[in-house]
């Protein structure tokens, strides 16, 4: 995500410099000229941001913004500072007075939040949720058109300032994104039914399929078992970031799969078929109005 952002902001930042524990990524960032410039232990570079993108999973995201380094920052001071891709000024600042501004790029919004408004005053936070991605993973994968029309959700703190708005407005038109404003309770129970039960659900039909099945699977298998191929790893970051979301969906689906189970094994079908035409209904309703409102084809 950090990558195929930074390729969308080139020529649009005065300049953009990577960040990443793992050498052989900067290399490759640099190399394909993703950033200007990187680094693995910045602890000089701070004080020349004008904005820090935290794009990494969940709980990195939520260890970084807790660091003690962090929390004891003050003006004027420098210290180490952890995962991202940063947009940065020109020229060094040597004393910097000016906040901040820190957006991250996580799936839920809710402990992230939390641990924003823990900040020092010096950073400016906002949280931010750009609905896109890859299967493919790795720096070189990255795609300067993933931001393309998509939605980029945008959480504020009471503390954010219409300056980190305008800010991380900037990046979004910037990569050609669209702005939608959501508390951060409301983007964690929309997304554990948009997002995190739909990969359970893919994850329990790939668990439930006999291997011995592979030879028949048609473009339906497929279709609705790919989300199962997501990192387990960041998927159980956001899982349990947003667990009680999670659980009142899956008792969601719970239901409405005993209501289905239900008219079968009665063999009442037509209940079945309302079920099932309610469904479809249902399901084109959703899709439609996603549809009108972004016109997607």
């Amino acid at each position: 995500m950090g990558a195929s952002l930074a390729l969308s902001l080139k020529g649009k930042c005065s300049r953009l410099i990577g960040f990443d524990s793992h050498p052989p990524t900067l290399e490759a960032a640099l190399s394909l000229q993703i950033v200007d410039y990187a680094e693995s232990d910045p602890a000089s570079l701070l004080p020349e941001l004008d904005l820090l993108i935290l794009a990494a999973p969940v709980p990195a995201i939520i260890n970084f913004l807790q660091q003690p380094s962090i929390l004891r920052l003050r003006l004027g001071q420098v210290t180490n500072y952890q995962p991202a891709l940063s947009a940065a000024t020109e020229s060094p600042i040597t004393n910097y007075q000016s906040p901040i501004t820190i957006l991250d790029l996580g799936s839920t919004k809710r402990e992230i939040v939390k641990a924003m408004s823990a900040l020092p005053k010096n950073f400016d936070p906002i949280g931010g949720h750009p609905i896109c991605g890859k299967e493919t993973l790795g720096i070189e994968n990255a795609d300067s058109n993933l931001y393309k029309d998509a939605p980029f959700v945008l959480t504020a703190l009471e503390r954010t300032t219409p300056n980190a708005k305008r800010a991380a407005r900037e990046i979004i038109s910037a990569v050609g994104a669209r702005p939608i404003e959501m508390s951060a309770d409301e983007h964690d129970e929309v997304f554990a039914a948009t997002s995190h039960v739909p990969f359970l659900l893919s994850s329990a039909l790939a668990l439930s399929t006999p291997r011995e099945y592979a030879l028949f699977l048609g473009p339906g298998f497929r279709s609705t078992s790919r989300l199962a191929g997501t990192s387990s790893s960041m998927m159980l970051g956001i899982l349990k970031s947003n667990r009680d979301n999670v659980l009142k969906s899956i008792q969601s689906f719970r239901t409405s799969l005993d209501e289905i189970e239900s008219a079968l094994r009665n063999k009442n079908f037509d209940e079945l078929k309302l079920l099932l035409d309610q469904s479809r209904f249902n399901y084109q309703h959703i899709v439609g109005a996603e549809t009108d409102k972004h016109g997607d084809k």
